[in-house]
C-alpha cells in the first residue's frame, strides 16, 4: 500500500510503517506528481487537498486531516471522487484550552486580576469550547456560553446571545471558519462589534483569523483605542499583518494546539481512522512514543499555596509569553511564521506532570485543571 503523509505529523511513520510504503511529503512543496500513486493521503493544515492536488491519484482510498479544522479539504470534490475523508476533531482541544488557560494566568498578573472574580465568554462550545470550560470550572470562574447552531441542535447546556457575550471580562473565541448559511462566523468581530469591546476586557482568538476583522481592528488602535487583544490567529496565514502586531497583548504563530500530545493526538486519531475503514487492527498507540517531560514531578508547599502559585505553576508548563517573545523578535523576517509553527518546541499538558500540592487550599483547582497527583 502506497501511503503519503506530511512530514508535520508527528510519529506517522512508526503509526503506519507496517501498513506498505510509507512517504513524506512537506505541505509547503509538495507537487501532484510527487504522490501521484498514493492510496492513503494524510495532511496537516499546510496541505490544501483539491483537485489540482490529487486529480491524478487515481487509486485514493481516503485522506485523512490529522488536524481539528479541515478548511484545507475540498470535501465537494472527494465527494465528487467517493474518496472517503476524516479529521481528527478533538484532537487538540485540551492543548488550546491550555493555552488559554496559560493566557488567563500571564493577563492576569499584567491587569491585577484574580481570575475567579471575572466571566467569560466563551465563543463556539464545540470540542476546544467545551474543554475550556472544564479548565475555567478547575479555577472556580463563572462562564457563558454562545453557539446558535449547538443550541438550535437541541444541546442541553445554557446558551446566551452575543450582546450578553459582550459584557463579559473575557471573551475567547472557538468556532470554525464558516462563510455562509445562517450562522456565519467570518468577521464575526467585525468593525461594529470591535468598537463594542471596552478597555477593560480581553478578547483571545485561537481559533481562526477570519473570525477577527483584522483591518478594522488595526483600525481601531491606531483610533488609540486601548483594547486588550491576544491573537494566536490571524487573517490570510502565513502573511499576516504584521503592523497588527505591536499593539496586541500576547501574539503567537497559531501554535495553541500545538502540544506534544495536540499533534500527536492527531495522528493517532488518523491510524484509528484509517484502521477501522480498512478493517486493520489497531497495534499502536501513542503513549508508546511519546517523550518522557523535562520535569515529571512539582513539589508545591502544603500551605498558604496562592493564586500567583498557581500561575507560576501553569506558566512552568507553559509560558504563552515566551512565544508571544519569540514571535515579535522574528515575525518580520521572510517566512517565520511557518517556520515557527513547523519548528516548535516541545510543549507538554498539564497530564504530563504530576504535582505534589498537600491539602492546600488550591489544590483541588490544580488538579482539576489536568495535574496528575503523585
Amino acid at each position: 500500500m502506497k501511503i503519503y503523509y506530511e512530514d508535520s505529523m508527528p510519529y506517522a511513520e512508526a503509526f503506519f510503517a507496517d501498513w506498505g510504503d510509507c512517504q513524506s511529503f512537506s505541505g509547503k512543496t509538495v507537487k501532484p506528481e510527487d504522490i501521484v500513486d498514493a492510496e492513503l493521503l494524510f495532511v496537516r493544515s499546510t496541505t490544501k487537498v483539491n483537485q489540482s492536488l490529487i486529480g491524478g491519484c487515481h487509486n485514493l482510498k481516503f485522506v485523512a486531516t490529522a488536524t481539528a479544522g479541515f478548511n484545507h479539504l475540498d470535501i465537494d470534490y472527494l465527494a465528487q471522487r467517493n474518496i472517503p475523508w476524516y479529521s481528527a476533531a478533538g484532537c487538540n482541544s485540551i492543548s488550546v484550552a491550555e493555552y488559554v488557560v496559560s493566557v488567563l494566568c500571564v493577563m492576569a498578573e499584567r491587569l491585577g486580576w484574580t481570575l475567579p472574580d471575572k466571566t467569560v465568554g466563551i465563543v463556539g462550545a464545540g470540542q476546544a469550547g467545551s474543554a475550556l470550560s472544564k479548565k475555567l470550572d478547575a479555577l472556580g470562574m463563572r462562564y457563558l456560553l454562545c453557539d446558535p447552531p449547538k443550541q438550535q441542535q437541541g444541546d442541553p447546556r445554557h446558551f446566551v446571545e452575543m450582546d450578553e457575550i459582550m459584557q463579559c471580562d473575557v471573551i475567547s473565541l472557538h468556532v470554525p471558519l464558516i462563510k455562509d448559511g445562517p450562522y456565519p462566523t467570518e468577521h464575526l468581530f467585525e468593525y461594529n462589534r470591535l468598537t463594542q469591546l471596552s478597555e477593560q476586557q480581553l478578547l483571545i482568538n485561537a481559533c481562526r483569523g477570519e473570525i477577527v476583522d483584522n483591518q478594522a481592528l488595526l483600525k481601531l488602535f491606531e483610533q488609540n483605542r486601548k483594547l486588550h487583544v491576544v491573537l494566536d490567529v490571524w487573517e490570510n496565514e502565513p502573511d499576516i499583518n504584521i503592523a497588527l502586531v505591536p499593539y496586541t497583548q500576547l501574539a503567537t504563530a497559531h501554535i495553541a494546539g500545538h502540544s506534544v500530545e495536540g499533534k500527536s493526538n492527531g495522528t493517532e486519531m488518523v491510524y484509528q481512522a484509517a484502521a477501522a475503514l480498512l478493517n486493520k487492527p489497531v497495534k499502536h498507540h501513542l503513549n508508546d512514543y511519546l517523550p518522557a517531560p523535562d520535569v515529571s514531578v512539582i513539589e508545591l508547599g502544603q500551605q498558604n499555596v496562592t493564586w500567583q502559585d498557581l500561575y507560576a505553576l501553569v506558566k512552568q508548563v507553559y509560558d504563552v509569553s515566551l512565544d508571544d517573545q519569540l514571535f515579535r523578535t522574528s515575525i518580520e523576517q521572510p517566512g517565520q511564521f511557518e517556520y515557527i509553527r513547523k519548528n516548535y518546541a516541545i510543549r507538554r499538558e498539564f497530564a504530563a506532570l504530576q504535582v505534589s500540592a498537600g491539602n492546600c487550599p488550591l489544590s483541588q483547582a490544580i488538579y482539576q485543571l489536568g495535574f496528575k497527583p503523585v
